[in-house]
């Protein structure tokens, strides 16, 4: 089969471009004594994932109970839910998953926390956590100085033990002058946590910051999640090139009737609405269309402004400025080679919000 044989919308992921993403980053950890702990947000596929645990992973990160619920059939040593999950419900399924591998869920109060030794001790298993701090995002997470009240109020638990601190540090948008300012200052604050807490795990890190995180003192594992794909915002932040961009989605175009317009039958529910951090205009790099602009979307239109005339029933690839929104809205992916399509992975947590 080939690209040719596929309708379209397809997501399609170059296979040279994205062995070598994952063998970077799997090379990077093991070179710097990192855990590497992949957020599995990007790909949502168990295929994927196993691939990523036999490069060396130590397990897996995920969001919600229901991603939870799935990758744990991946065969994960571990698995991170790097969310707060407030909910007997989704306590009660997380203990189930918690039966078939080691389970760390990382928390920002006792009210989840308690919450969690009410689940853990009712299903006989014991949880490992992770006290999310803030450093920056102020998104979740409580400040540097009260982690060690509440990591001493969770080793008073049943059912939890206590492995350590979690950051996030999404505020750091870019490698220039000030970014790099911002992640000496991260230093500085993780650092000091684990000097004064001493913990077994200090899993931080993201995408954008990866090739700097052995200059975090103290910090000792890392979750990225876009590397394996990487994405327009990728490059704009500079954690990578546009070479290592692996995903694309490939689309028809289905009309051309307005005079320098081609409308794409790929819109909102194709492509994620995200902006470029860097401030930059459009929706994603149309490939063949050098110098067009990806300027407007629809549900299902995609509306590009184009240079050279454009035909109906030409068909484009286009890598989306966050790759992550755009999978969880397929339900398949194609590995290509060339022109080729090798394999073909389902999205096997896709929607699972709950």
């Amino acid at each position: 089969m080939t690209i040719d044989d596929l309708d379209t919308p397809a997501l399609l992921v170059d296979l040279d471009v994205m062995e070598r993403n994952l063998a970077r980053m799997a090379d990077y950890a093991r070179s710097r004594n990192l855990r590497l702990r992949p957020h599995t947000k990007t790909h949502k596929s168990i295929a994927l994932a196993k691939r990523q645990l036999a490069l060396g992973a130590v397990g897996l990160t995920v969001a919600k109970p229901g991603e939870a619920e799935v990758l744990v059939e991946a065969g994960p040593p571990e698995l991170l839910v790097a969310y707060p999950t407030v909910g007997e419900r989704k306590l009660r399924r997380l203990m189930e998953v918690a039966r078939r591998t080691r389970l760390v869920m990382s928390l920002d109060s006792l009210e989840v926390a308690e919450g969690l030794s009410r689940a853990a001790s009712q299903a006989s298993v014991r949880v490992g956590v992770l006290i999310e701090t803030d450093v920056g995002l102020h998104r979740v997470g409580v400040a540097p100085a009260e982690v060690d009240a509440l990591a001493a109020a969770v080793e008073r638990l049943p059912g939890l033990e206590w492995d350590g601190i979690a950051f996030y540090p999404g505020h750091i948008k870019s490698l220039d002058r000030d970014g790099l300012d911002q992640i000496a200052r991260l230093g500085e604050t993780v650092g000091e946590l684990a000097h004064r807490l001493k913990p077994r795990i200090v899993s931080g890190g993201s995408t954008p910051t990866w090739e700097h995180s052995h200059e975090i003192p103290g910090m000792n594992e890392i979750r990225p999640g876009t590397y394996i794909f990487n994405d327009r915002n990728s490059v704009a932040i500079g954690s990578c090139v546009r070479e290592d961009c692996a995903a694309s989605i490939l689309v028809t175009v289905v009309s051309t009737a307005i005079p320098g317009q081609a409308i794409i039958d790929g819109g909102s529910k194709t492509f994620s609405s995200d902006r470029l951090v860097s401030g930059g205009e459009g929706h994603g790099e149309v490939v063949e269309w050098p110098g067009a602009m990806f300027s407007k979307m629809n549900e299902e239109h995609g509306f590009v402004k184009v240079i050279d005339k454009a035909k109906v029933g030409d068909r484009v690839r286009v890598v989306p400025n966050h790759i992550c929104v755009a999978v969880n809205l397929e339900e398949r992916i194609y590995g290509v080679r060339g022109r080729t399509v090798e394999e073909i992975w389902t999205v096997d947590a896709r929607a699972k919000l709950q």
